[in-house]
């Protein structure tokens, strides 16, 4: 049972130090305790900025909003994506007026010859919208921080679960306060797979359609959620030993790809090279499996 309690936020404390530095703007969330050990200031900032964002999501789910499309019919956009990223982004900016965004909604903000511009925010504030827009409780809050290029805090937050993903370089992976691994699992033929299609699957890019066959074909469960960021995430915790997918944009796998490998996974393209999170294709599993998916990809 989950105990509800007013949130103190912190910054630049160790595990049980609840000295309260900012008490933010929510009335109640729940929580059991805090989610990282010695969370770095990045972290600890992308955490508030999760929990303010999924408050709002949470509050509009359900509700009467707008919804418009994108370049493809299906890829859709609500207000509450629009003003998720703009909550995202001031909760950040309030902290650090100086540092770089690369978010979904609003694209490339920030000023790039600032003398903080080594860190770059990577934000989906609403991931799974035609979930939300269709009144699907699958959807998450998903916010990574990188300096100098490399990841080094994700953030993934599912409001309705109550759900908070934090992995930080070196430091392990989280949830909710306790520490994660991808599962043990040791054959493909074993495996629970998770796995999504791009809005553009009609024309079967990168042979999207062609793997999903051969998988289908190896007779494994295989699940569609509709949120690469909680794909990620839940095969960071072992719920799933598996994903793959093609055609991601960097705000839908930045916190899931630290996630993965902090949790003791493993994150590449579908050659098997390493990954990076502007690459067109992306196969994460708990690592005992990976050249067994790798082999169905190629």
């Amino acid at each position: 049972m989950s105990v509800i309690i007013i949130v103190f936020l912190f910054r630049n404390t160790t595990l049980f130090d609840y000295k309260t530095i900012e008490l933010l703007q929510l009335e109640t969330i729940q929580m059991n305790n805090p989610y990282i050990n010695s969370p770095s200031s990045l972290c600890t900032v992308a955490i508030e900025a999760a929990l303010i964002a999924g408050k709002l999501l949470k509050e509009g789910f359900g509700t009467s909003f707008s919804i418009s499309s994108k370049k493809e019919r299906h890829d859709l956009v609500t207000e509450y994506d629009v003003r998720s990223e703009k909550t995202i982004i001031s909760h950040i900016t309030s902290v650090y007026p100086d540092h770089i965004f690369l978010a979904e909604e609003s694209g490339t903000s920030g000023t790039a010859d600032s003398s903080d511009s080594s860190v770059r925010w990577v934000i989906d504030p609403l991931d799974g919208t035609v979930n939300f827009a269709h009144g699907v409780p699958v959807f998450a809050v998903s916010i990574a921080a990188e300096v100098r290029g490399e990841l080094t805090c994700g953030v993934i937050y599912h409001p309705l679960l109550d759900e908070l993903f934090v992995a930080e370089k070196g430091k392990g992976a989280w949830l909710n306060g306790k520490q994660i691994h991808v599962s043990t699992t040791q054959t493909l033929s074993d495996s629970f797979l998770v796995t999504g299609f791009p809005y553009s699957v009609s024309s079967n890019p990168s042979d999207c359609i062609d793997h999903f066959y051969r998988f289908l074909k190896l007779g494994l469960p295989i699940r569609r959620l509709g949120s690469a960021a909680l794909d990620l995430a839940y095969t960071a915790a072992g719920r799933f030993d598996g994903f793959w997918e093609v055609e991601l944009s960097p705000w839908d796998v930045a916190a899931g790809v630290l996630l993965v490998e902090e949790a003791g996974g493993k994150v590449s393209q579908y050659s098997g090279d390493a990954y990076a999170i502007s690459d067109r294709t992306i196969a994460a599993t708990n690592g005992v499996i990976h050249e067994e998916i790798i082999e169905v990809l190629r």
